[in-house]
């Protein structure tokens, strides 16, 4: 974890940002709790436990700011509600997301599904593919295993 706080560190550096401790506090939450994709207020509450004197608004800008400059990746799974997630370490794209519908679960895909994709976005429109997100929405092994067991009941 010191490891990507340092380059984290360094790539706001990089930018003519500083790790202030605020900005510190949060990213630690956020590595600390890297599988969970929280939101703003996640991120909040579990900040204040580290730093009691920060602000909400002042999380929401760190967020905001570590978005922009690609530390965390801000998404939405349809709920309304936009969640930070960490982009992995030398990751050239977003990873992708398998969202349940009936429990709520997420589950991550590291693989990058979208090379060809992008190849042909590229060669046939000539729009040069910077990013991507994918997000499916579905029902997950355990809800089908749930249906399956109610039904033969």
């Amino acid at each position: 974890m010191e490891h990507r706080l340092e380059k984290i560190k360094k790539q706001l550096h990089s930018q003519s940002y500083k790790l202030t401790p605020q900005r510190e506090a949060t990213v630690l939450v956020l590595l600390e709790n890297e599988e969970d994709h929280l939101s703003a207020e996640d991120v909040y509450l579990l900040v204040k436990e580290k730093a009691p004197e920060i602000g909400l608004a002042t999380v929401y800008r760190t967020l905001e700011l570590l978005s922009e400059l690609k530390v965390v990746d801000k998404i939405n799974f349809g709920d309304g509600v936009s969640r930070y997630d960490l982009r992995k370490e030398g990751a050239q794209h977003f990873h992708h997301h398998l969202v349940c519908v009936e429990c709520g679960s997420v589950e991550e895909i590291e693989d990058d599904l979208l090379d060809d994709v992008e190849r042909i976005v590229e060669s046939d429109w000539g729009f040069k593919v910077k990013d991507h997100r994918l997000t499916f929405h579905g029902i997950c092994r355990t809800c089908q295993t749930k249906t399956k067991a109610t039904v033969s009941s």
